[in-house]
């Protein structure tokens, strides 16, 4: 019997098809070298041929990247957010950096295995363990810095999570057959890269670089890549939309009218969003811009850290945030077979659900929002982090603080939400279980357990677990009974908007059915802007 996974997969990189960029690698025995599927080189025959589900694993079978197609330069893996599974759990934590930070042992603890137990898994499922799949996510950092930025061999070592440079150079040379110098010296030579990094030259001014304390930030500035179609100026107005005063900054501008609030999809519109955030190693922020004056394929993102150990994992963070690794053409496709979405998703294509940056502070925000309106959660949380979030005077327009941890949020016992009692109840009581560890909400979690968990809370019901579930997991199939918002844009879109019938007619769009919300979220906000043009 033919391997027909194998078979549609020749046939990608037969067609150099880019929208399989990142879901597969293939490896080429006769050459030693693996690439992207859309690699322009000559296809090679089938019996040469070997395809991995991660780079980790071809790395470990012995090959080398290709320096033509550069495979790990392409947009991530949008399973990781598909699958439930316990591979799909763990590689979001190593994504996350949760091996260099707690090793194997701690990655193994959070997912609740054994690390020899987890290492079967990853490696019948992926084609490689645990250390392999941080050591790939490690040397995908340091290439994007050795070609972007013009950061030192030795900083690009500490900020990609190497021990010392000679680790790197050991690396590099075993997945890239190269130097790093040899990978900045090409990219200086050749095209320059469109982003290059910015601010002064890193002053740690005394402060030990491990912490970042006391030391000047780390400015740099990246491009990310982009699956296309993709709605990069509407995912942004998304979050500029719920920005919280002080840890979050948006706007849109067209040409010539900076500050213009424009038509969200016209012609020339650039959009830019920015927040502060947590990371490991200490605060920091970014600020991500999308739209006409970036151009199609990235985002660019501009980086504030107060360690260079941060890098890797501030990236992953904003790349969840923006929903960058998603499918866009299969879920395009897989809607657009309804005939009531199939102009929404011809009107907006490659529409992205967003979500998190920081699991706790999500949840803090959904029970919040809990049956009242985006202005009014808006106003309620900017409240809350102007009273107990920490200062942090960033060098980015309109960022002045940090979102409150779950142990600021408990300590200020609602004080500073303006709310029913027991709303600031359940916001309190939950808070300090996130602060304790007795309730745990990170992006690894399995959804079959933590939707329960968060529901056996009292005050917290199906809407607010299953917001946790679409915006921390990236769970794509998440439908919220009775939202009124998605009901109003059911409305807009011709489709019945009784909570029953249409939660009914949403099983058609599984397993997609978070991305069909945001198109009734879109329908229904388009919807209140025309109402509001013809009442003026």
């Amino acid at each position: 019997m033919a391997d027909t996974t194998f078979d549609e997969r020749y046939r990608a990189i037969a067609a150099r098809d880019a929208r399989f960029d990142g879901q597969f690698f293939t490896a080429v025995r006769t050459t030693g070298i693996y690439c992207r599927p859309s690699c322009p080189a000559r296809t090679p025959k089938p019996q040469n041929v070997a395809f991995y589900l991660t780079s980790a694993a071809a790395h470990d079978a012995g090959f080398r990247a290709c320096r033509r197609c550069l495979p790990e330069a392409a947009p991530g893996t949008p399973a990781w957010d598909l699958r439930g599974d316990l591979a799909g759990r763990a590689m979001r934590l190593v994504s996350d950096g949760v091996v260099d930070r707690e090793g194997v042992p701690g990655l193994a603890a959070r997912l609740g295995y054994t690390p020899r137990h987890l290492h079967r898994v990853l490696t019948a499922e992926l084609g490689a363990g645990p250390l392999a799949l941080a050591r790939a996510r490690r040397a995908q950092t340091a290439r994007d810095l050795l070609t972007s930025t013009a950061l030192s061999v030795s900083d690009v070592a500490f900020a990609a999570g190497f021990g010392s440079i000679r680790q790197l150079n050991d690396t590099v040379r075993a997945v890239f057959a190269t130097t790093p110098s040899d990978l900045q010296r090409r990219a200086r030579v050749g095209a320059a890269p469109p982003v290059r990094r910015d601010g002064p030259p890193i002053r740690w001014c005394g402060a030990d670089p491990a912490t970042g304390a006391a030391g000047t930030p780390v400015l740099l500035r990246l491009a990310l890549p982009v699956r296309e179609p993709f709605d990069g100026v509407g995912t942004l107005r998304y979050l500029g939309a719920r920005a919280v005063e002080g840890v979050e900054a948006a706007d849109v501008t067209t040409p010539g009218t900076p500050g213009s609030p424009g038509s969200p999809r016209a012609p020339g519109v650039t959009a830019r969003y920015a927040r502060t955030l947590m990371l490991p190693h200490g605060p920091g922020a970014f600020e991500a811009s999308a739209g006409a004056d970036v151009g199609p394929g990235r985002v660019v993102l501009r980086l504030e850290l107060a360690s260079l150990a941060d890098v890797a994992t501030a990236v992953a963070r904003v790349r969840r945030l923006l929903d960058l690794d998603a499918d866009p053409v299969a879920v395009d496709t897989a809607l657009a077979v309804d005939p009531a979405l199939a102009a929404a998703v011809a009107a907006v294509p490659g529409i992205r659900v967003p979500g998190s940056v920081d699991a706790h502070e999500l949840v803090v925000r959904a029970i919040v929002g809990q049956q009242i309106s985006v202005a009014a959660a808006r106003t309620h949380l900017s409240r809350l982090a102007a009273a107990v979030g920490t200062p942090w005077a960033s060098t980015i327009p309109g960022l002045t603080r940090l979102f409150p941890t779950a142990a600021q949020v408990a300590d200020d016992d609602g004080a500073h939400l303006a709310l029913p009692t027991r709303q600031r109840s359940t916001v309190t009581a939950t808070a300090r279980a996130l602060a304790d560890g007795d309730l745990t909400v990170d992006v690894g979690a399995d959804a079959a357990s933590l939707r329960p968990a968060l529901e056996a809370r009292p005050g917290i019901g199906p809407w607010t677990s299953g917001y946790v579930a679409l915006r921390v997991l990236g769970d794509p199939d998440v439908w919220l009974d009775g939202d009124v918002a998605l009901r109003a844009g059911a409305r807009a879109l011709g489709l019945p908007d009784d909570p029953r019938a249409l939660a009914a007619h949403a099983t058609t769009w599984a397993p997609w059915r978070s991305y069909a919300a945001r198109h009734l979220w879109h329908a229904a906000a388009a919807a209140a802007r025309s109402t509001q043009r013809r009442t003026r």
